[in-house]
């Protein structure tokens, strides 16, 4: 099952990638909930090129990361990659003033996909956030 969650971001084009594609702009908006963080974040981005953020709790109670392998890169429209035996498809959607960013990606088995559905509709809210406080 593929999911699909999408934010507005209002901000030019160039600084909604650059925030997306950045280690140390990933590290402080890759997370779903205030009690949680990005501590690692590292970007190779082209195409054959792999990505990986470490995101733990931060009591210390658990952490993991996600990583995979860029597939296909279109500067300032998509990328798309591969992690473990799913998918992600980033698509960058330039309006006037604005961008929309929208991600669809495979659903894992582990846990409930409205859980899932939440819990990366939440990042990508707090990726709109940073990327907006910016400008």
């Amino acid at each position: 099952m593929q999911i699909t969650v999408e934010t507005l971001v209002k901000a030019p084009i160039a600084a909604v990638w650059s925030a997306y594609n950045t280690p140390e702009d990933i590290k402080q908006w890759n997370t779903a909930s205030d009690d949680w963080h990005t501590t690692k974040s590292s970007v190779d981005l082209r195409e054959g090129g792999a990505f990986s953020s470490r995101m733990e709790a931060k009591d210390g109670s658990f952490g993991f990361d996600f990583a995979g392998t860029y597939t296909k890169i279109v500067p300032h429209a998509l990328i798309e990659y591969a992690f473990g035996d799913r998918v992600g498809v980033v698509e960058f959607v330039t309006n006037t003033d604005s961008v929309t960013v929208r991600v669809h990606f495979d659903a894992e088995s582990t846990h409930p996909v409205e859980q899932q559905r939440q819990g990366w509709q939440s990042i990508l809210n707090n990726f709109a956030k940073h990327v907006e406080a910016r400008q």
